[in-house]
């Protein structure tokens, strides 16, 4: 069984061509895992193996840990049955994803995740909290919960319950988290829409049971390009309901994804995804270009726009994002934050990298018995999308 990263692939540290041969070559299956956070990273990564023998595996139905040599697997939480229900880690010791269910239930005309993964599938609430329990047991101090749409969880069961730990637990992102947040880990929640019930998770981050952080997969603001998109639009109420979260919970850190470039996008609806970024002031934002997805309706659309004018408003919603997390992370400039210790940083593997409970980089200067532990920084420099620690500062004993 061979077995690498998408970051690997897409980066081209390994050689996509080479790991179809080996597979061939050994007469084994060669899967390769989406570890990228969103969505259309996922598209890139699934077009870019096409054709070579490899099976694509998409929003971590299996996550893999890399022995230092690089092939060997390390098993946790019991034997592994069947493949999908393999309980692996891809990811270091003190952090992990946590599947709750798979597919989606929504049809939006730029996606393929439906068509590759189906409809939501729920897993039942007590299977997820046994197993973030092994996690947890294991040494996770983070669990990452994540699907295409989390905050749907249960809706295909009609939130059915399930027992655990001698009490029932309904299959209802709320109920979920509350019972994860009484496992003593950092339990972070990705790909949240706001539905009306996802104000009750509010409370949760009050009363430190889940972090302070929302992923809210906004795409556009014009109700028009919403509309073909076939997305949800309701950004007056939604925009009071952020008021009326962050004055609960003032850390509250938002992260969100646009699309620009959506087929028949005018300047005004451009200007509206403008307006948008900067009324709510995200911390963080993915920017991307609509490029055709094969097999989506989205491709057939008429006014398809210039790859130029496309570019034009890529570069400058990227410059507003960016303006917007440099200025709120220089907020953060002489607090002392709590981290999770991470690993090397990905930049300089000769400094360490950790997350603040709001999801922000700390880079500092530290030692590996540092890693996976959860520790104080001050913050004495603010990049957009990155903070330093002073080791001067940081207390390393």
């Amino acid at each position: 069984l061979h077995v690498h990263s998408a970051y690997s692939l897409l980066k081209g540290s390994i050689k996509i061509a080479k790991l179809g041969e080996l597979a061939k070559a050994d007469h084994q299956p060669a899967l390769a895992l989406t570890d990228t956070d969103n969505m259309f990273g996922a598209l890139e990564f699934s077009d870019k193996i096409a054709g070579y023998g490899i099976q694509p595996i998409i929003g971590w139905s299996v996550a893999i840990d890399f022995a230092d040599q690089g092939d060997g697997l390390r098993q946790i939480g019991g034997p592994a049955r069947q493949l999908p229900r393999m309980v692996l880690l891809a990811t270091p010791r003190h952090y992990a994803y946590l599947k709750i269910s798979e597919g989606c239930n929504h049809r939006c005309s730029f996606c393929i995740i439906p068509r590759l993964r189906g409809d939501l599938v729920s897993r039942p609430a007590a299977d997820v909290l046994g197993e973030a329990e092994r996690l947890v047991r294991a040494g996770v101090r983070e669990l990452l919960v994540i699907s295409q749409d989390t905050s749907a969880y249960g809706v295909d069961v009609k939130y059915r319950e399930s027992r655990w730990r001698d009490r029932p637990v309904a299959a209802r992102i709320t109920d979920l988290a509350s019972a994860l947040g009484e496992l003593g880990a950092w339990v972070r929640l990705h790909y949240v829409y706001p539905y009306p019930h996802v104000d009750q998770l509010i409370p949760l981050m009050a009363q430190g049971k889940v972090l302070p952080y929302l992923d809210i997969p906004f795409q556009h603001a014009s109700p028009k390009v919403l509309k073909a998109m076939k997305r949800p639009a309701a950004e007056a109420k939604t925009l009071q309901r952020i008021r009326d979260w962050r004055a609960a919970v003032p850390e509250l850190t938002i992260r969100s994804t646009f699309i620009v470039g959506f087929p028949g996008e005018t300047e005004a609806d451009f200007a509206e995804t403008l307006s948008l970024v900067r009324e709510v002031e995200f911390d963080n934002a993915f920017v991307f270009k609509y490029s055709p997805r094969r097999d989506t309706p989205a491709a057939a659309m008429p006014d398809q726009l210039p790859e130029e004018v496309i570019e034009a408003r890529h570069a400058q919603l990227l410059a507003t994002v960016n303006e917007i997390a440099e200025r709120k992370n220089k907020a953060c400039e002489g607090r002392m934050l709590e981290i999770l210790v991470e690993g090397p940083s990905r930049k300089n593997p000769a400094r360490l990298e950790g997350r603040t409970r709001t999801n922000k980089i700390v880079v500092f200067e530290g030692s590996d018995r540092h890693i996976g532990q959860v520790m104080n920084v001050r913050i004495v420099h603010a990049a957009p999308f990155t903070l330093y620690g002073d080791p001067a500062i940081l207390n390393l004993n």
